[in-house]
């Protein structure tokens, strides 16, 4: 596959020096790393490696990548290693997709507090989840779940929600028993809802009580408990978005879906359209028009585009792809296998049979197909540190 004609590292690398000199003092580490890293990504500046075709004599420099979660044209690979991970956790099921929506006032408020809010998106969601589905009335089961963190809506504005992959039914209480749901009906979104906005509001002022938020401008006075009790009033009487989309069509499915999803970033190198005269053009799509009219293109100032992209920087270590219940990391291996016996569903197969003698080139010639040696590696340049 070519490179794009425009990425997202072309605009930073354009005008990037000259908004960070304009917002000097107003851009935080993580987001300051961020642009560094697109800018050098596949440069020079991080090294490479000089490499030679011995079949068709083609010569050509690799530069390294920046590897950073953030930068458009590193998530590819990284999807594909998480993805080949995950094809052993699959079941023999139906699969639901369920999302979960903060409101606007809140969203607002996450921005400053990102590390706070976030975790409580997560483990709200994951707590809703696996509290509705082990009530009798609905499943009276122990699934599991896997949540994605997005923050980001078509236009890059700042829209925090989860993504939740969840299999079509849960363990019974004795651990024996697969208790599957109704077929294309997970679980009830209304309630589901109501939960969701309850147990997120009750965190929230335990956050705000224990001190862990910060309120800025316009905010600043929610950091008084009676104002911020007031401020929260009209988001319990409020709709909060969830909604469970229909099961997925098999197992192939779930995984091109989570291909796409799970180390997505706020806009790809695709959507790009045109960079000119100090704009910047792509492709978005509005989920309030209707058909055709939804794919709409939409042209940025520059610093405005760079400006939104950087919104999304997550905390530094903060996890967006979490397990839950059945799925939960500490004892994901003995739960599938207790599911796989009450489905008497066989284990699943290695990716690979037999382990090739011979792995795989990491290095392909573009020209021929054949593997291509390194002959040279070029460091990367050293970088300029201050003193501590």
């Amino acid at each position: 596959m070519g490179r794009p004609a425009l990425e997202v590292a072309d605009i930073f690398r354009a005008h990037g020096p000259a908004w960070r000199e304009k917002q000097a003092g107003h851009l935080s580490p993580t987001q300051l790393k961020i642009m560094s890293a697109i800018e050098q990504c596949r440069t020079a500046a991080l090294g490479g490696h000089a490499l030679y075709c011995d079949t068709c004599d083609h010569v050509e420099v690799s530069y390294n990548s920046c590897r950073n979660r953030h930068c458009p044209k590193c998530q590819a690979r990284a999807a594909q290693r998480w993805l080949e991970a995950r094809m052993a956790d699959l079941l023999p099921v139906e699969y639901y997709h369920v999302v979960f929506t903060l409101p606007e006032p809140i969203s607002a408020l996450a921005y400053p507090n990102k590390a706070v809010i976030y975790r409580l998106l997560f483990d709200v969601a994951a707590e809703t989840l696996m509290t509705i589905a082990a009530d009798p009335k609905h499943l009276g089961a122990r699934i599991g779940a896997t949540l994605v963190l997005h923050t980001w809506g078509s236009a890059m504005t700042h829209h925090p929600h989860v993504h939740g992959i969840v299999p079509g039914g849960g363990l019974a209480p004795d651990g024996e028993r697969w208790v599957a749901c109704r077929r294309g009906f997970f679980l009830p979104v209304r309630v589901l809802s109501r939960l969701f906005r309850r147990r997120f509001i009750e965190s929230l002022e335990k956050c705000q009580r224990a001190g862990q938020l910060r309120f800025f401008g316009e905010q600043a006075g929610l950091a008084d408990t009676v104002a911020f009790a007031r401020w929260l009033a009209p988001l319990r009487h409020q709709e909060w978005v969830v909604y469970a989309k229909r099961p997925f069509a098999g197992p192939e499915a779930v995984l091109a879906y989570l291909s796409r999803y799970t180390h997505r970033v706020a806009i790809s190198n695709s959507r790009l359209v045109a960079m000119e005269d100090g704009n910047v053009s792509f492709r978005w799509k509005d989920y309030r028009a209707k058909g055709r009219t939804r794919h709409k293109t939409m042209t940025l100032t520059a610093d405005e585009f760079m400006r939104r992209f950087l919104l999304h920087g997550l905390p530094t270590g903060f996890h967006r792809i979490r397990h839950y219940g059945l799925l939960a990391n500490a004892g994901r291996r003995e739960h599938l296998a207790q599911v796989r016996r009450a489905l008497d569903a066989p284990a699943p197969e290695p990716i690979r049979a037999e382990i090739d003698k011979t792995p795989a080139p990491t290095f392909v010639c573009r020209c021929c197909g054949a593997a291509m040696r390194i002959v040279e590696v070029l460091p990367r340049r050293p970088t300029i540190r201050a003193p501590p």
